[in-house]
């Protein structure tokens, strides 16, 4: 159980950034919560959600990951991709556990918890919300496209993304968790497909205007093609605010040392170039700005670091 004094840290968000988040927090003594998206429509988490009609596992899998204390081995197991086999073939093994155990026990959120349980989870997982649900862009032609998988491959500006069906029904303690944190932390990542999509579900938008907890939003490093091209730091600010309101932030964490020749080289070819830092506009958002160096190279790529950034987060509260 958690100590009576434990501060509440709880972390929004999906992709490979939150688990790099979560994987720093869960060494401090803190009681820790993430509110994780379940809108990913490609891949293994696709196929089964359109076979079993679950919410997405993929996301929920790699946060169990990052929570675990097990054996290297199990959890190798765990997050083991097939690459042969007719049915089996790009579904990991943890995606398929999920589903079994959402069979078993009839429920999504009570196959995540026996899971967690099973392989030793630091904290508590919420799936933002317990039921299938898609996720749409309308871009500023007016044009509208579903599915997550979808939504960057259009490459134009996004106006905004919305859910259906509509109301898509939060889960329950997902929205308590944000009223009783200290720090509620918006992770790094796909803008409009993994961070977004977890905040405007009804409810859970207005918890976060709602809490007495500061609201700290970890702002990406990279652009990323056909999500947030040309993005400032403070337009990713902007379209959290103008889904969920302006109101919805105090504080905005930013990594403030320049970006090195080589690293851009690399993410040019993706068509990705660093979210340039605009300190005037954001300090006329009224927010609060964190600075800090947080990021680190790994295998040719820019990562938030893992042990400087959960430092950073536990400091705050």
């Amino acid at each position: 159980m958690s100590d009576a004094t434990e501060k509440k840290v709880v972390v929004i968000g999906g992709g490979t950034g939150l688990p790099v988040l979560l994987r720093g927090l869960k060494e401090y003594p803190i009681d820790l919560s993430a509110i994780v998206t379940v809108a990913d429509d490609g891949g293994s988490s696709g196929r089964l959600r359109a076979e079993m009609e679950i919410p997405s596992p993929g996301d929920i899998r790699n946060v169990i990951a990052a929570l675990s204390d097990v054996e290297p081995m199990l959890m190798d197991l765990f997050q083991h991709r097939f690459t042969k086999g007719n049915g089996l073939s790009g579904h990991s093994m943890g995606n398929l556990l999920l589903a079994a155990m959402t069979s078993v026990t009839g429920d999504f959120y009570h196959g995540i918890k026996e899971i967690a349980r099973v392989l030793n989870v630091k904290g508590n997982i919420y799936p933002i919300a317990n039921q299938n649900m898609f996720l749409h862009a309308e871009y500023e032609d007016g044009d509208v496209v579903v599915g997550e998988s979808n939504i960057p491959k259009a490459n134009k500006r996004i106006k905004k993304v919305f859910l259906r069906p509509n109301p898509v029904l939060p889960l329950p303690d997902a929205v308590t968790a944000i009223h009783e944190a200290d720090i509620v932390v918006i992770s790094p990542g796909s803008l409009y497909t993994s961070i977004l999509p977890n905040l405007i579900v009804p409810q859970i938008d207005q918890a976060l205007k709602n809490t007495n907890a500061k609201v700290a939003y970890v702002c990406n490093v990279m652009t990323q093609n056909g999500e947030t091209n040309g993005y400032t730091v403070s337009d990713h600010v902007q379209a959290i605010m103008d889904h969920i309101g302006p109101d919805c932030l105090q504080s905005v964490i930013v990594h403030n040392q320049p970006i090195e020749q080589s690293m851009r080289k690399v993410y040019a070819e993706e068509n990705a170039t660093p979210v340039k830092y605009d300190l005037e506009r954001l300090k006329q958002m009224g927010l609060e700005i964190i600075e800090a160096d947080i990021v680190t190279q790994q295998n040719h790529s820019l990562r938030h670091d893992t042990e400087k950034i959960a430092n950073l987060i536990v400091s705050l509260v």
